[in-house]
């Protein structure tokens, strides 16, 4: 396994929400994989500026990508650049200590944020927002955001989706989490639930739970998260910093046999001091590896990837930004059978010039700074017992430089 990061396991550790400890505990099963003999993991390790795409099918039998879709996509709109407009991967970057975006200067000194998108992401992100310091405390949540957080001055978080409630692509779980927040009340416009299309058993739910939403009177608590449908973005006002958004009333049209968001005529300013878009994400190719730009995903058939031989993906990168944990399960399964059938077909063999050592070996000429698994276990001791004292599950490192240092005293105490 190469990894960019000084850590593995990507979106589990830096991906799904704090306040999701069940969610990250999938990280056993990865524990357990590598603990099996033949598993190496080199962190710190890119490709692309390490190693290239050439060395790969050089150094191994065969290589599978599967780095997923590493920015997200644009609004497009004016104003979408200011201070205080911000895209949901940076900020559940920061908050979940990934060790580029610690830097970035979140200001929650404002009463009213925004969120744009309709998933999961856009939940977390308001969620996020919305936890007290007492929900805060026993999660892995940053420090700093933690002190961020449980101290803003936010008291509304609008979440505003382009399509209607029966077009929202959030999981029932995720959604029926909103109402169990200690210190928001949920709003939801009743008219807005008026005559949506139950298609599904999960659009059902979720109407179910928008309903209940909707029926109970605000109990005073002292922030509210408000749902808008049937509104798009157009423009983001402001000097110097954000200070209000411009939104568009849509009405659903159909188009070859889906429900589109058309604009109306009908503008509304919302003022604000925070956006958040949560429109999407967008797949990031590699120098030498086949590439759709449109779609953002490597060029593939059914995980073999398009004139590369030995070369396989899986994931986002694969197929695009869309589904959960159990999609990309049910995705990887069909690449590695496509792998393991041109194993048994001939089409890979073992070339005996690709060794451990050899991989070593090019990596100590270029002077990179691998950190190996036992590096990260250091990592993982050390922010483990951090949290220990605190009665949280880790208290993360954040800055490259202190990840690096801590994957490295094994070698020293060796």
């Amino acid at each position: 396994m190469l990894e960019r990061l000084p850590t593995p396991w990507g979106l589990v550790r830096l991906g799904v929400a704090p306040d999701h400890p069940k969610l990250k505990s999938v990280s056993r099963a990865f524990e357990r994989i590598a603990e099996k003999p033949g598993f190496r993991f080199f962190g710190n390790v890119e490709v692309g500026r390490d190693l290239s795409h050439e060395d790969l099918v050089r150094l191994y039998d065969a290589v599978v990508y599967a780095f997923g879709a590493q920015t997200d996509k644009r609004l497009g709109i004016p104003g979408e650049d200011i201070s205080g407009s911000w895209s949901a991967t940076e900020f559940v970057a920061w908050y979940n200590g990934h060790p580029d975006y610690q830097e970035l200067p979140f200001d929650l000194n404002v009463e009213r944020a925004v969120v744009i998108g309709n998933g999961n992401v856009a939940l977390d992100v308001a969620r996020m927002l919305a936890l007290t310091p007492e929900e805060l405390a026993p999660t892995d949540t940053t420090d700093p955001a933690i002190e961020a957080i449980g101290s803003s001055a936010v008291r509304e978080i609008v979440i505003v989706g382009r399509r209607g409630p029966a077009q929202a692509s959030w999981t029932t779980q995720e959604l029926k989490e909103m109402g169990e927040l200690a210190g928001a009340d949920v709003r939801v416009d009743a008219a807005d639930l008026e005559g949506a299309v139950e298609e599904d058993t999960q659009t059902r739910r979720n109407m179910d739970v928008l309903r209940e939403f909707a029926a109970p009177e605000p109990t005073g608590k002292g922030l509210a998260i408000r749902f808008l449908f049937f509104r798009s973005p157009v423009a983001i006002h402001g000097e110097s910093r954000v200070e209000s958004i411009e939104l568009v009333r849509n009405r659903l049209e159909e188009q070859d046999g889906r429900l589109v968001a058309v604009a109306t005529d009908e503008h509304e300013t919302l003022p604000c001091g925070l956006v958040f878009r949560s429109v999407g994400y967008r797949g990031v190719g590699l120098p030498d590896v086949p590439f759709d730009d449109a779609r953002g995903t490597i060029r593939n058939v059914g995980g073999r990837v398009t004139g590369a031989e030995r070369t396989y993906c899986a994931g986002w990168i694969k197929r695009g930004p869309t589904g959960i944990i159990g999609t990309n399960k049910k995705d990887a399964s069909e690449t590695v059978a496509r792998l393991l059938e041109d194993v048994e077909a001939g089409r890979i063999t073992h070339n005996p010039e690709a060794t451990p050592d050899a991989v070593e070996s090019l990596l100590a000429e270029r002077g990179a700074r691998a950190v190996v698994y036992t590096g990260w276990a250091s990592i993982d001791e050390l922010e483990r017992t951090a949290g220990e004292k605190l009665g949280r599950p880790r208290v993360k490192l954040r800055s490259w430089d202190e990840l690096l240092e801590a994957a490295e005293r094994v070698a020293e105490t060796a």
